[in-house]
């Protein structure tokens, strides 16, 4: 599993958030977070900068990069 993986679902489940409730912040289906955290897509440019602003993390941290 990779980091980003781990992270947003990991981060998701802090915010208290379904993965429907993501999708639907985010105006993706929710099978497009569902693949995310399963590891069998990954979000575009846009979706990650939203991804991080909603998550209050770094792009950095949420894909691994970093550990702050």
């Amino acid at each position: 599993m990779s980091k980003f993986q781990e992270r947003l679902k990991e981060l998701r489940i802090e915010k208290g958030l379904t993965q429907k409730q993501l999708a639907k912040e985010l105006n993706v289906s929710e099978d497009s977070v569902y693949n995310w955290e399963k590891g069998r897509s990954e979000p575009s440019i846009n979706d990650l900068i939203i991804l991080a602003t909603m998550l209050d993390v770094t792009i950095d941290y949420l894909v691994g990069k970093t550990e702050i």
